[in-house]
């Protein structure tokens, strides 16, 4: 169903092999856009977006499941809970 693709790189210009595997989990996927960047560029981009989280403002509460104080990337407002990692992950599980 799907062959190996010889692609360009818009950002360095490079080919690169979009494979039929790589196809088939874009379609599984329901990605309806060919990759645009080569493996390397992607990682790239990835790496730099990583890098502008860690130059979010993080604030100090203290949470509502266990009284720990810990830090979110978030300004809360007072009106809904705010927990730790933790404490997140546990509410999220017991949800679902």
């Amino acid at each position: 169903m799907f062959e190996d693709k010889t692609l360009v790189c818009r950002e360095c210009g490079a080919e690169f092999v979009f494979t039929a595997s790589e196809q088939q989990f874009y379609a599984d996927k329901g990605f309806q856009n060919e990759p645009g960047r080569c493996p390397a560029c992607r990682a790239a981009r990835r790496q730099a977006n990583g890098q502008n989280r860690a130059d979010r403002p993080m604030f100090d509460v203290v949470c509502d499941g266990c009284g720990r104080p810990t830090q979110v990337p978030f300004q809360p407002r007072g009106d809904r809970p705010v927990y730790c990692r933790e404490c997140f992950e546990k509410q999220r599980a017991s949800r679902y």
